[in-house]
């Protein structure tokens, strides 16, 4: 008797982040199956590293904010029309979504109506499972609600989160943040000086405009202007640079008039955390980085804007005080964070300089980061083998949802 065929995942990630997150639950999806499973789906380098081959570039799907969104909005509808259409034509045995909410969570409509539109029994339905909740927490509460409609699992990345979701029905999992696998607390900061030329007793900072064209171009001439600052300060100083390869050239271009050293590094590479290891202190966009900075103990102070038009959106919505997550769990401001108007070089420049001579105030951030990160899994669990998990319940589920739905068809 032939064995049947190892189960389909599709997946799909719409950013770099998602990525990192979507090749790590592939990895422990494999190890979970004994290597019987198939993938399809969309991803970036990392996911395409285990095996997937992309629908299409996910770098059309990688933008945010409410005004950068609007100029590529006919490609973005159009991939998710491609997207639905795949999804339902490789009848897969879970369907993953991977944060992105914007994309994931309409093409996951679109997939419920065109099953509704086709006649698909519930017991028949595709399962769906999206990874990394949308932030209902900070902004519009009520698309748990919504949301709950459409999924079989939510897997979620922060302790306080699955109440939320749970009070609708929803199965939610809190599974921890993958920041705490990243291995970013493993780097070796003594080795990258030495490759670098970087004396052991110079400052080093880590510039860390993002990894979206948007926001690169808003951030970094802020972010330059604070380094030129900085080092009429520090004239000792040294910066790196951490970058996807998309955006390395720019950036290369970019920092070339620079009055001082700057090593690029490359962002999706395991040298980025020896560089951050290097590191007395970092200038950052917000994001995933902030907390790849605290598990590597080094301490941060975030800049941030977006278009005018999203800010002006984003301040009638967003219910929280701060865009930090370790500021979040903490319940307090660990890491200072400057947004939109109050994103300028001086004021940058001033929090970033009392980082590099106040050793105290490094230890401070450090120790409330470490504290955070514990809240979020470090040193607990590895997040991605308890998504997997989830996975593979919701693929048994689905089989054995089948399975019954077919003896009743059939009466056997």
């Amino acid at each position: 008797m032939s064995q049947p065929p190892a189960p389909l995942v599709f997946l799909v990630a719409g950013e770099p982040s998602g990525d990192a997150l979507g090749a790590r639950l592939m990895a422990a999806l494999r190890r979970g199956c004994g290597g019987r499973v198939r993938f399809a789906g969309v991803g970036g380098p990392a996911m395409e590293g285990e095996g997937l081959k992309s629908l299409f570039p996910m770098a059309d799907l990688s933008v945010m904010g409410f005004a950068e969104v609007l100029p590529r909005l006919p490609r973005i509808l159009l991939r998710m029309r491609q997207a639905a259409r795949a999804v339902l034509a490789a009848r897969p045995s879970v369907l993953v979504t991977i944060d992105s909410p914007g994309f994931c969570l309409r093409m996951i409509k679109r997939i419920r109506h065109l099953e509704e539109a086709a006649g698909t029994l519930r017991a028949e339905r595709l399962p769906i499972v999206h990874y990394v909740a949308p932030t209902v927490w900070a902004w519009r509460p009520d698309r748990a609600r919504k949301i709950a409609r459409w999924l079989d699992h939510l897997m979620v990345l922060l302790p306080f989160e699955p109440p939320y979701f749970l009070r609708h029905g929803l199965p939610t999992t809190f599974v921890g943040h993958p920041v705490v696998e990243s291995g970013a607390d493993k780097g070796d900061g003594e080795a990258f000086r030495k490759r670098a030329g970087i004396p052991a007793e110079a400052p080093l900072l880590a510039v860390l405009p993002g990894s979206r064209v948007d926001e690169v171009g808003r951030l970094l001439p802020v972010f330059a202007e604070t380094v030129r600052l900085l080092y009429g300060r520090f004239p000792d100083l040294h910066v790196l640079i951490a970058t996807v390869p998309a955006m390395a050239l720019a950036i290369r271009e970019a920092t070339a008039s620079w009055p001082l050293p700057v090593a690029l590094v490359d962002g999706s590479g395991a040298e980025k955390f020896d560089a951050f290891a290097a590191c007395t202190a970092a200038l950052a966009a917000s994001g995933t980085v902030s907390l790849e900075l605290g598990l590597a103990g080094i301490p941060v102070v975030i800049g941030y804007r977006v278009h005018p038009l999203s800010a002006a959106i984003a301040r009638r919505l967003v219910k929280v005080e701060s865009v930090v997550l370790i500021n979040l769990i903490l319940d307090r401001r660990v890491i200072p964070e400057f947004l939109q108007e109050s994103c300028r070089p001086g004021r940058l420049a001033e929090a970033v300089a009392e980082l590099i001579e106040d050793a105290g105030e490094r230890l401070r951030q450090v120790e409330g980061s470490g504290r955070a990160l514990r809240a979020l899994g470090h040193e607990a669990w590895l997040p991605s083998e308890r998504a997997a998990g989830i996975v593979l319940k919701e693929i048994q589920h689905g089989e054995a949802r089948g399975t019954q739905h077919d003896r009743e068809r059939t009466g056997i």
